[in-house]
């Protein structure tokens, strides 16, 4: 077997790549500038040796191929040093639609949001379903612990993202992918540092529904912007969410942790599960409709979802530390910042508080491209944190959330920002502290004590690792309910 080589090996995508590699029987090694969990836990579990991105050894002797991630460009030492020693070189989704890919039956889950989310339940319905399918996801599958994994079965479910594939090839990744089932999740703006527009995107995506077969599917919501797409053509078969006609998915609470399914107006199925949020019942819905493309009934997939662990990093509840729960979320864009805002205050109690914690990382972030829509995403909240380092793109995040009627409080640094955050909820277990005092000799009209102290909803959204913040958040928090329990 060959030395395959990978340059960006510790993005999730490109990780996933390795793991691939390596169950194939490769010789795999890489090199990244950031090395963290999850995907540095994964390679070392796998065996696979990481170094610096700027050790030209690595490539010495020259490996078989090198397979360059799209985070890395010309003038980077070792695609320099490929390029002037004329190595073998191609990018991953490339070298994964040609060497797995293709001899697989691909469901390819796409779109602006929920994809990973969407694309784990489609791997556990299949599996529950017995057909032990292959994938490659953007997050940590639960329970498998792992972000890709390759079987002998003809399945194979991945997240198709529309970022570009190298910089020698500026494609969207998901047209290298063969896709028998495409769906769709929804599609806005985004990525603003490779796309100009929203018509840019859209083309992508025209693009990649131009390589779906006659014989395959392309499920999608009734959104202006996919249908659009749909208007310049597609040869194969359309399935339709959201309508009477289609597939619907009704809430039975507002919480969104119980949901029927609909098809053509009537119950197929119904899931109480774990997840809140309608947008985890529409993901839901989308992975149902894609089950069914392969043979699994819709109250079978319904059966499989009420026992789905969410991927890592989707809404994940990290500790409680005294009144105060705190939580982990992907959310980066305005629209799943607000989703996941509503779903939060849907499922706790009325009086409790939400207290959102963002870093703006993307690059799209980062420009401001979304500045304008910060604030009505952030409305749900109580309270907002963010981070933004001193004049990082031009534009202040207090200003943008000015809007939102709501404190905010921002800082430059992480250790800035859980200093501020350990004060409130210092400040906070003072106040309910003294609130439990005065309320211990009060009773109402019943006789009965008053309730406990409101509790907080820390909620953490960033797409990347945000300087470590949990580990930190845990120590600040930690020692200040040690010394409370010690007085």
């Amino acid at each position: 077997m060959a030395h395959i080589h990978i340059l960006g090996i510790c993005g999730t995508f490109m990780g996933g790549i390795a793991a691939l590699a390596k169950s194939m029987g490769h010789r795999v090694t890489g090199s990244d500038r950031n090395i963290y969990p999850p995907m540095s836990t994964q390679l070392e579990k796998l065996g696979i040796a990481v170094f610096a991105d700027d050790d030209l050894s690595q490539l010495e002797p020259a490996p078989d191929l090198v397979i360059i991630g799209n985070a890395l460009s010309r003038g980077h030492v070792l695609v320099e040093h490929v390029l002037q020693r004329r190595l073998p070189y191609t990018s991953g989704p490339q070298w994964l639609g040609e060497q797995v890919l293709r001899q697989k039956h691909v469901l390819a889950i796409a779109g602006t949001h929920g994809k990973t989310t969407t694309a784990s339940m489609l791997v556990w319905i299949l599996e529950q379903a017995g057909l032990d399918p292959s994938f490659l996801v953007g997050g940590v599958v639960q329970p498998y612990g792992e972000t890709a994994r390759l079987t002998t079965s003809p399945y194979f479910v991945i997240e198709a993202d529309e970022y570009d594939t190298a910089f020698f090839d500026k494609r969207s990744k998901f047209l290298h992918y063969f896709a028998n089932t495409l769906v769709i999740n929804n599609l806005e703006f985004d990525h603003a540092d490779i796309f100009s527009d929203l018509a840019a995107i859209q083309q992508q995506f025209a693009y990649v529904i131009r390589t779906v077969p006659s014989d395959g599917q392309v499920i999608y919501p009734q959104q202006p912007s996919v249908q659009e797409v749909l208007a310049r053509g597609c040869w194969s078969q359309r399935i339709a969410t959201g309508t009477a006609e289609g597939w619907q998915v009704h809430l039975l609470n507002a919480a969104g942790n119980a949901f029927q399914v609909l098809h053509h107006n009537q119950v197929v199925a119904q899931v109480d599960w774990q997840l809140i949020g309608k947008h985890n019942a529409e993901n839901a819905l989308m992975a149902i409709i894609a089950a069914a493309q392969v043979g699994i009934k819709p109250e079978q997939a319904a059966a499989a979802l009420q026992q789905f662990t969410a991927p890592a990093r989707r809404l994940e509840f990290k500790g409680a530390y005294g009144n105060v729960r705190v939580y982990d979320d992907f959310a980066h864009h305005p629209t799943a910042i607000a989703t996941t805002i509503q779903a939060m205050r849907a499922q706790i109690g009325p009086n409790d508080r939400l207290i959102a914690i963002f870093e703006p990382r993307s690059n799209t972030m980062k420009a401001g491209v979304h500045k304008n829509t910060l604030a009505p995403a952030f409305a749900g909240a109580d309270m907002v944190y963010g981070l933004q380092p001193e004049q990082q793109g031009g534009w202040q995040l207090h200003q943008a959330l000015a809007a939102a009627g709501m404190p905010v409080h921002v800082a430059q640094t992480v250790p800035e920002l859980v200093a501020e955050l350990q004060q409130h909820y210092q400040d906070r277990q003072a106040t309910s502290a003294g609130s439990h005092e005065l309320n211990a000799n009060a009773q109402n009209s019943k006789g009965e004590h008053a309730k406990a102290a409101v509790q907080e909803h820390w909620v953490v959204m960033s797409n990347g690792a945000f300087g470590g913040i949990h580990p930190l958040l845990a120590t600040a928090l930690e020692g200040v309910a040690n010394y409370e329990n010690s007085r």
